[in-house]
């Protein structure tokens, strides 16, 4: 699968209502891991809405940094999450929440579809898939 046809998939899973913000990036990501889809799933359930009260960090870019440390194992995940995080508010405007879904000028700054879409295209680009 393509890094775009995983970010598609992450975003198809967003709008279907199946599943969060966080939810749709790991579970895209799935076979960066070792754990099964339902697990990922599972783990990144409460970190949606900006870790659900739309004050902190988009859970698309939490999902991104949770696969990255499973990836990476660990073992120098700080600076790849940077990377993830500083390209993410480079592309969206923000990392934060709260902030992504202000409305100026009748649109968010970034729609949740699109921070999936950007979260996904950024691990890719950061880890090297």
């Amino acid at each position: 699968m393509t890094l775009e046809e995983r970010a598609q998939k992450a975003v198809d899973m967003k709008t279907s209502g199946m599943y969060n913000c966080a939810q749709s990036v790991t579970v895209a990501l799935a076979d960066q891991t070792d754990l099964p889809e339902e697990q990922l799933r599972q783990i990144s359930a409460g970190f949606c809405a900006g870790m659900g009260n739309m004050e902190a960090t988009c859970g698309a870019l939490i999902g991104a940094g949770m696969v990255a440390g499973l990836k990476t194992q660990g073992q120098g995940t700080l600076s790849k999450t940077r990377q993830i995080q500083e390209a993410f508010c480079d592309r969206c405007g923000s990392i934060k929440c709260k902030e992504l879904k202000t409305v100026t000028d009748g649109k968010p700054l970034c729609p949740c579809e699109e921070c999936v879409r950007n979260a996904v295209m950024i691990y890719g680009e950061v880890m090297g898939l």
